[in-house]
């Protein structure tokens, strides 16, 4: 193969993919190591559902799905969804799951960048939950992101905010204490400031519309929205017509 021929993998942290392929198996345990996903699940397709007035008959597509918790929910409310992951055996589970629910969901091993370079502006909704903090480049996934939506579409992206507060909360409270999900999880350093990636999402051309704070009660053990962005935050934005 020559140097040109060769295709890198862009923007994708080996040890992150590694590390979700290791407990692939148990994405769909409701009592497992994805149980805040499954708890939070709820919620943000709820608000999804809200800001797009339904999603019924809308193209979505869904980047780092993983085993595909919001993809199908997403898919069992009328949504063509596509999900992108580059952890195979993630997808493996989300293409079985799928298959035993009766739901179609288009499921492909790829970066947001490389199915962008060949998909650009093919979707009416794109969806980036809990992903940005897990890849090197953040910037770079937001523009594939934008470069996925059509003129008109509405773009979702949750991560978690760079404090301490969130620290305690996500590393400390949920991995160490806890024990919500496995050590190693997150790294603070990959946190993202709401005004950081709200300058991100203006610099891809895109038009902010919302944001929310994802607030967990362990009392109840439930998600909420609601104001403050101070730990898990959802922002939420437009690309011009």
């Amino acid at each position: 193969m020559t140097a040109d021929a060769k295709q890198p993998q862009v923007n994708v942290d080996p040890d992150e993919i590694a590390k979700f392929n290791d407990i692939a198996s148990r994405w769909w345990d409701p009592d497992g190591e994805f149980k805040p996903l499954h708890l939070l699940n709820p919620v943000r397709l709820s608000y999804i559902s809200d800001e797009l007035q339904g999603l019924f008959g809308k193209t979505v597509i869904d980047i780092g799905c993983g085993g595909g918790i919001l993809a199908e929910s997403m898919a069992r409310s009328g949504a063509n969804v596509t999900g992108l992951d580059m952890a195979q055996d993630s997808l493996n589970v989300a293409r079985l799951h799928a298959l035993e629910a009766g739901v179609t969901i288009n499921y492909q091993q790829a970066t947001a960048e490389q199915y962008a370079a060949e998909h650009g502006e093919q979707f009416d909704v794109v969806t980036c939950m809990e992903m940005l903090e897990h890849v090197p480049e953040p910037m770079s996934v937001i523009q594939a992101c934008a470069d996925l939506a059509k003129p008109g579409a509405t773009l979702f992206f949750s991560t978690l905010n760079k404090t301490w507060k969130a620290y305690l909360l996500a590393i400390v409270g949920a991995e160490h204490v806890m024990k919500l999900v496995p050590k190693g999880t997150h790294e603070f350093s990959k946190f993202i400031r709401p005004s950081t990636l709200m300058r991100y999402l203006e610099q891809a051309g895109l038009e902010i519309t919302d944001t929310t704070g994802l607030h967990f009660n362990p009392v109840s053990n439930s998600f909420k929205t609601g104001p403050g962005l101070d730990v898990n935050y959802i922002v939420v934005a437009r690309k011009p017509a």
